[in-house]
C-alpha cells in the first residue's frame, strides 16, 4: 500500500506520539468511515497499536495502521498538516477521489 505524509505531516504526528507516551506498538490510526457530506471522511488518531487485520506501514520511524476496509480508499493518498487563518489540521490529497466538499476531509469515490 502506497501512503505517505509530508514532512510537516511527519513532525506532528512525531510530536502527537511523544505527546501520547510514544511506546514501540503505538502509531497513527488512519481511516476511512461512511459519513461526511460527500460520503466519505478521514480520520486519523493515534493508537496504542493495530489491530489484528491492520495493515501496518512504516514511513519515517512512524507505524501506520489501516483497517481492510479502508485500505481500498487509501492508496496513493499523501497526508499534509497544514495551518491557516481558517484553522489547522491534517489535508488529504487522494488521487482516488473524484469530489468533495469544502470541509475537506470528505469525499466521494
Amino acid at each position: 500500500m502506497d501512503l505517505t505524509l509530508t514532512p510537516e505531516a511527519t513532525r506532528k504526528v512525531q510530536g502527537f506520539l511523544a505527546d501520547f507516551g510514544k511506546t514501540p506498538e503505538a502509531g497513527l490510526r488512519v481511516a476511512v468511515l461512511p459519513g461526511g457530506c460527500s460520503g466519505f471522511q478521514y480520520e486519523v488518531d493515534i493508537d496504542a497499536g493495530p489491530d489484528g487485520d491492520d495493515e501496518i506501514l512504516l514511513h519515517d520511524g512512524i507505524r501506520i495502521f489501516v483497517d481492510p476496509f479502508s485500505a481500498q480508499y487509501l492508496e496513493g493518498i499523501e497526508i499534509d498538516y497544514v495551518s491557516s487563518l481558517m484553522g489547522s489540521g491534517f489535508s488529504f490529497r487522494n488521487p482516488q477521489a473524484t469530489g468533495g466538499c469544502g470541509c475537506g476531509s470528505s469525499f466521494t469515490v
